[in-house]
């Protein structure tokens, strides 16, 4: 049931570790500049993924082919005040780290290709930034854990940001997919390899 919140106990959880990107603090103002190598993020992951899917090889490319494919999101304790009023949404977007990324190209083949595109342009996880996007199905909250289903993330991913999914926002009309215009239909069948080790 779409919306269920209960309060249950739960374990501790460790202790958020900082996802940096660039190599020392910087200037963060308005006027730094962004190719800057002194520049540096932080992100403090907000809490865990965890799912079925242990080895990226095999798992779902997209939600789409991740069809009733169940998960949990462990916020940590900190962030849960954060969750009130999640419960009404019926779909949210998980923003997450790819963690078991190494490197990355400008140019890769893509699992739903055979030929090189731009990675700006592809879904591929090894990127400059590998920050991931899903967007699944809300089941219910237990306290601080999300139950959630079309999971096509791999288990003990770090959590970045939740939000929630708003058709009249964030779907669009007279779309364009580029490339992927004859070849978007097969995502629900297809499943990840090796490439991006």
């Amino acid at each position: 049931m779409f919306g269920c919140h209960q309060v249950l106990p739960r374990s501790p959880e460790p202790e958020p570790r900082q996802i940096t990107v660039g190599n020392k603090k910087g200037d963060t103002s308005q006027d730094a500049d962004p190719c800057d190598d002194e520049m540096n993020i932080e992100y403090q992951p907000i809490g865990i993924i965890h799912t079925p899917f242990i080895d990226p090889e095999g798992m779902p490319i997209q939600p789409a082919g991740a069809a009733g494919i169940m998960g949990t999101v462990e916020v940590f304790k900190q962030f849960r005040p954060g969750l009130k009023d999640l419960d009404g949404f019926s779909h949210i977007m998980l923003l997450y780290q790819f963690h078991r990324s190494q490197g990355f190209n400008l140019e890769v083949i893509p699992f739903l290709d055979s030929k090189r595109r731009g990675v700006f342009a592809t879904r591929a996880p090894k990127r400059p930034n590998p920050i991931g996007l899903s967007v699944v199905c809300l089941r219910r909250i237990e306290d601080n854990v999300l139950h959630v289903e079309n999971v096509d993330i791999l288990d003990g991913t770090p959590l970045l940001d939740i939000k929630p999914y708003i058709p009249e926002f964030d779907a669009q009309t007279n779309v364009r997919t580029g490339w992927l215009e004859q070849r978007k239909k097969a995502v629900s069948d297809k499943r990840s390899d090796d490439r991006f080790k």
